[in-house]
């Protein structure tokens, strides 16, 4: 005999409606491939649309463009996200300043005329829990390298952009993740280069989210949606 919680089950299923938190982030990626070293990408339509799906699931998002921060400033570097929270960067780079063009090998800005440039690992360690990450990457893979994101407090995510290799210089990219349980929050998110000193990144509009922030049903909630949903869906259908 088929029961009401069975037939629910199977219509959320076929509605793609997860019943419980996940460990899987969910992510948002687009990549505009460059027009080489010495230009800048007039447009970048395929990254800006992956941000603004990203910043659509959030509320009071805070986002952090380095135009604050002095011209070839170090680590470690004090990063304001307002309202968001505040932040440090450890590693390796520096704050660069290109008002116009490239800095002649596919590196720029995305917001103003200052971004973070590197060639090798580097983290930010935040004052409170993340739950949400979104970040611009400039002239990625050009030289074979690829970005990697590790998290660091609750359960560790290690995430692989994904970015094209060995592609055009000048190139830009959008990817963002949030999770959506407390026990995936982070406090800690380190950038990975899998080509170390031979592949170097731009980086610019760093936004960061906390879980309240995160447009999500708790798990109570969507049950109670997909109970509403089979409900709907089955009308006066008998059970067998």
């Amino acid at each position: 005999m088929k029961t009401y919680l069975s037939s629910v089950m199977a219509l959320v299923l076929v509605l793609g409606i997860p019943v419980a938190a996940s460990a899987i982030p969910i992510t948002f990626f687009g990549e505009d491939p460059g027009l080489g070293e010495a230009m800048r990408l007039p447009a970048h339509p395929l990254a800006d649309t992956a941000r603004a799906n990203f910043l659509s699931n959030l509320i009071g998002v805070g986002t952090f463009n380095f135009e604050s921060v002095a011209n070839g400033a170090g680590a470690p570097l004090a990063v304001n996200f307002g309202a968001a929270g505040t932040a440090t960067l450890n590693g390796t780079g520096n704050v660069a300043n290109i008002p116009t063009g490239t800095n002649g090998v596919g590196r720029y800005p995305i917001s103003g005329n200052q971004y973070w440039e590197t060639g090798d690992v580097f983290s930010i360690d935040f004052t409170a829990p993340v739950a949400a990450f979104g970040f611009y990457g400039i002239d990625i893979g050009d030289f074979n390298g690829q970005i990697t994101l590790t998290t660091v407090a609750g359960t560790p995510l290690v995430l692989n952009v994904g970015n094209t290799q060995n592609g055009p210089g000048g190139s830009v990219l959008y990817f963002g993740f949030y999770v959506t349980t407390p026990s995936e929050e982070f406090t800690r998110i380190t950038f990975g280069n899998t080509q170390p000193g031979t592949d170097f990144f731009g980086f610019d509009d760093f936004s960061i989210g906390s879980r309240q922030q995160v447009r999500v049903p708790e798990p109570a909630s969507l049950l109670l949606l997909s109970g509403g949903l089979g409900l709907l869906a089955l009308g006066r259908k008998k059970f067998r």
